[in-house]
């Protein structure tokens, strides 16, 4: 019997965590592990070898999972594979814990000890990282990226292509505006306009 083939873009750090939680799940497609970048051809990743990428393949309903941590990256692949026919892969980690209530994006990964509280929403495309906790009624904008130990508060509003740093602590009811940056182990008491960045404790704006 045939295996589904399943495509892993990204041979970066972030693409072992990914490969990892596959893994550990117990995938049962044939997982091949994509990049661009010539100097990652030919390399191995938890045992698989990089291949090429060609983002303009016709994809024609393979599922995949775009695993490169770099915001804007990741959003542009991610729309590309899509519209070549692929189908984004959510991918959990068995460790993750994800409220019933909870509702989360195509393409997004969850990592080990993560926790996606009620009512929360998570867009497509976002990666909410190890230990990092979505708490109740947040809402995260497509493409984000909530890094390792990271916590919303409840009721915090993320737009779309955010990062925010280690560490870092969004104090309930806080509004993040598109494209912001919080820095790590920054916190953050007040809203955050677009396009900024914020580091500190209290968080200030440096840009």
């Amino acid at each position: 019997m045939s295996t589904e083939k399943f495509l892993l873009i990204g041979a970066g750090g972030h693409s072992m965590v990914v490969l990892d939680a596959l893994q550990l799940r117990g995938a049962k497609a044939d997982i091949c592990i994509l990049d661009e970048s010539p100097d990652r051809i030919g390399s191995n990743v938890l045992g698989l070898v990089v291949q090429p990428f060609d983002r303009s393949e016709k994809l024609a309903g393979k599922l995949f999972h775009v695993a490169i941590g770099h915001n804007d990256s990741r959003a542009g692949v991610l729309g590309a594979l899509r519209a070549a026919g692929g189908r984004p892969a959510t991918i959990i980690h068995p460790a993750a814990t994800i409220a019933r209530s909870a509702s989360l994006g195509e393409g997004s990964f969850v990592a080990a000890c993560a926790v996606i509280a009620p009512v929360a929403v998570v867009g497509e495309g976002v990666i909410v990282n190890h230990g990092a906790v979505v708490d109740h009624e947040c809402e995260v904008g497509n493409h984000c990226h909530v890094a390792p130990g990271a916590t919303l508060g409840g009721n915090v509003r993320i737009g779309s292509r955010v990062f925010i740093g280690a560490g870092a602590n969004i104090l309930p009811g806080v509004t993040i505006g598109d494209a912001a940056t919080i820095g790590a182990g920054a916190v953050v008491r007040t809203d955050v306009p677009p396009g900024t960045t914020f580091v500190g404790v209290p968080a200030r704006q440096i840009r």
